[in-house]
């Protein structure tokens, strides 16, 4: 018996949706996320250890300093990403996602691997210092155009109905690559001695991450194009169009309001991240006295229950709306902050009681980021847009927070400076929130409608399926199709 999904709702020459696979759906998932696993995991890591690095190519300095120098190596890597997102981002909307996608992991994993084989300052001096310099630089480079594009990525793959779902996905792959990398380093230091982590310890988890790499670039080089992407090409070859012709500046062009939108969003979304699951673990045992294992494990965690959570909330999303799930994850980080904080210093089953909290509010981001912000954007210049609008506020607000939280609580002695920074941060993105308009179960801005079927899917034809006609929001009239049940 056959069950019809949907009918044709128009006689007119517009594009009928597409039918996605769910075989080839989760395979575009999997490749997309794996990219997440690997940038993550490396920010873990390097957070995680972040007084070890201080110890090793700071050796001279005060403890204050090492970390404070360490935390400035990791964010200056941040001045990179605008740079990455401005050419690795208006790169995707003309050659494609699949193939930018595979040059980010394969720049990110190898500058990855090589902090792992940098000589010690013992043996070349400031040129340690600066190799680690640089290839944080190129870390930067790289992951100003992984994210983007692996949102936009599986946005591009994802049915319509199910967007939110399917989206929570990429977030699963960023929580573990952060499980991994503290769980990595949890081990090492309850393996080896402080000496032995200065020696030789510190170098594992950044060559652990080079295996890591080449399963992603497999996956990723093994997929074809989004839909959405392939119907562009033909919409604009049929036109006599070349897609590399003012990229850039189409992606500016009446974008301001979206781009500033988007912003808003992750630097919410990227303080929560970076307070939360990164410099929990470093202001716990620095600020607070606890010792290294305690905030790593209660990090690892808090981790693991969000990898669970996150798929529900993205499919609760799916039913309920974005809108409402951003909003509330606003109000509780704006309102459960302080309170979570004086928590922490209260120690015991306080401390699991706000972490728990914070996270339980974060969840909110982390499961519904993926599925909003490429609904922002038309699909001429979804990615390119994504890329400058998020890299630019990571940069600013991002991968700053561990440095400017740690030094307003070295300025002013108040460690409750991390909890008005998140507050300041929840009133930025619920601002941004209100504003934007609600997208699920809505086909992306200029892409046809998306379904997915058990059966194979024939996506390939995309001239009969493109036509030169209105691709606008609403304008896309779905076809009959049927699956057996």
């Amino acid at each position: 018996m056959s069950t019809p999904l949907s009918t044709q709702s128009s006689a007119c020459a517009q594009p009928p949706s597409l039918i996605i696979n769910r075989g080839e759906m989760r395979r575009a998932i999997t490749a997309a996320a794996l990219g997440n696993v690997v940038e993550w995991y490396d920010a873990a890591v390097y957070l995680y250890i972040a007084g070890t690095l201080g110890q090793v190519f700071f050796a001279q300095a005060t403890k204050t300093t090492q970390l404070i120098n360490a935390f400035a190596l990791f964010a200056v890597a941040y001045l990179a990403r605008p740079l990455g997102g401005i050419v690795l981002g208006p790169l995707a909307d003309r050659i494609g996602r699949q193939k930018v996608l595979s040059l980010t992991i394969l720049l990110m994993g190898g500058a990855t691997l090589g902090i792992g084989l940098i000589p010690l300052p013992e043996t070349i001096g400031i040129f340690s210092v600066i190799l680690l310099l640089l290839l944080r630089l190129t870390q930067g480079f790289s992951t100003g155009g992984e994210y983007s594009g692996a949102t936009t990525f599986i946005a591009e793959y994802a049915p319509d109905t199910r967007r939110g779902f399917y989206g929570a996905w990429l977030e699963v792959g960023t929580l573990v690559g952060f499980s991994l990398g503290a769980g990595i380093v949890a081990v090492l230091m309850t393996l080896l001695d402080t000496h032995t982590m200065q020696e030789w310890g510190w170098r594992i988890p950044f060559l652990l991450a080079a295996p890591l790499s080449i399963v992603g670039l497999y996956f990723r080089k093994s997929l074809e194009d989004t839909p959405a992407f392939r119907a562009l090409e033909k919409r604009e070859t049929l036109a006599g169009e070349g897609t590399a012709s003012g990229q850039l500046g189409r992606t500016f062009a009446g974008q301001w309001h979206q781009l500033a939108k988007c912003a808003g969003i992750v630097i919410t979304i990227n303080v929560g991240y970076y307070l939360v699951l990164t410099y929990l673990p470093t202001y716990l045992h620095v600020e607070l006295g606890y010792d290294e294992s305690t905030g790593l494990s209660v990090s690892f965690m808090i981790m693991v229950g969000m990898i669970f959570a996150n798929p529900f909330v993205g499919a609760l999303s799916d039913r309920v709306g974005r809108k409402t799930i951003l909003l509330a994850g606003c109000f509780g980080f704006f309102l459960l902050s302080v309170p979570s904080f004086l928590m922490f210093q209260a120690g015991g089953v306080m401390l699991v009681c706000g972490v728990f909290l914070l996270s339980a509010t974060f969840v909110c981001f982390t499961a519904v980021v993926p599925s909003t912000l490429p609904a922002l954007f038309s699909t001429e210049v979804r990615n390119g847009s994504l890329a400058i609008s998020y890299n630019f506020a990571v940069s600013l607000f991002g991968g700053t927070t561990p440095l400017i939280v740690t030094s307003l609580i070295a300025a002013t002695g108040n460690k409750l400076m991390p909890a008005y920074w998140m507050m300041l941060a929840a009133v930025v993105g619920g601002l941004a929130v209100w504003k934007i308009r609600e997208s699920a179960g809505q086909p992306l801005p200029s892409s046809p409608a998306l379904v997915s079927t058990t059966q194979p899917a024939k996506v390939s034809d995309l001239a009969l399926r493109e036509q030169a006609g209105d691709h606008r929001r609403g304008a896309v009239a779905p076809v009959a199709i049927e699956r057996n049940s």
